[in-house]
């Protein structure tokens, strides 16, 4: 499964991928998909944020958790989901505050990729789910890569936003040295689930501040468009 890592990712990653919990954990997938259990997303699209945001190119990081646990709906990007099925909840949230914040009316599906071509790296923190089954995956070995991923954007000398919504992302962001030096923008509210945005995700304006940070330290800006930027 390694050799699906992207060569821009590579070099940061290679101690993690060497290690016996992340060998584990590709091994266990294979045996949970050999015993017939559907995985989410599936396994050419989990490196997929990866693949589209290399990491020389990363401006911004958002952080979700894991996959959705639903039919065709994990694309490996948090948040997001092919185009053809119907948005989710929490997106549709960011849709809403996108449209409050910059104006950008609420597109029409759920892909991501042009944000993520732009240098929206969209993480999840566990990048497989078993299928109807939320949070299946946590605590499999995930968090080694993607904590390691987190901590190659912060180390970087170039100033980048982490957008950190809901409390699993902001803990995760914690346990990053290089992200309390000051260099970086860290950007945190509630989570955009309609169980939480209406405590904090609404007005929180996240798009235009991250823009006006990569303005004022010379970074081009992000086009937050979702269906007139697709490619």
């Amino acid at each position: 499964m390694t050799e699906a890592i992207p060569d821009s990712w590579k070099p940061v990653l290679a101690p993690v991928l060497a290690s016996e919990g992340v060998r584990g954990l590709f091994g266990w997938l294979r045996e949970e998909e050999a015993a017939g259990k559907a995985i989410y997303p599936p396994e050419g699209c989990r490196f997929r944020a990866l693949e589209l945001t290399p990491l020389d190119r990363v401006k911004i990081v958002i952080l979700g958790q894991d996959p959705y646990h639903g039919p065709s709906q994990a694309m490996g990007l948090c948040f997001a989901v092919p185009q053809g099925i119907k948005v989710p909840p929490s997106l549709a949230n960011i849709y809403k505050e996108l449209e409050s914040d910059l104006g950008i009316s609420r597109a029409r599906h759920g892909d991501l990729t042009s944000w993520a071509r732009q240098g929206v790296l969209l993480l999840n923190t566990t990048l497989t789910v078993e299928a109807g089954a939320a949070g299946s995956h946590a605590g499999r070995g995930w968090d080694a890569i993607t904590d390691a991923c987190v901590a190659a954007v912060a180390a970087r000398a170039a100033p980048s936003v982490f957008i950190l919504w809901g409390s699993h992302a902001q803990a995760k962001a914690k346990r990053i040295a290089a992200l309390r030096d000051g260099r970086h923008c860290v950007i945190e509210s509630p989570h955009p689930s309609p169980l939480s945005a209406h405590r904090g995700f609404f007005g929180s304006r996240p798009f235009s501040r991250a823009n006006a940070f990569l303005a004022a330290n010379g970074r081009q800006t992000i086009d937050w468009r979702v269906e007139q930027t697709l490619v």
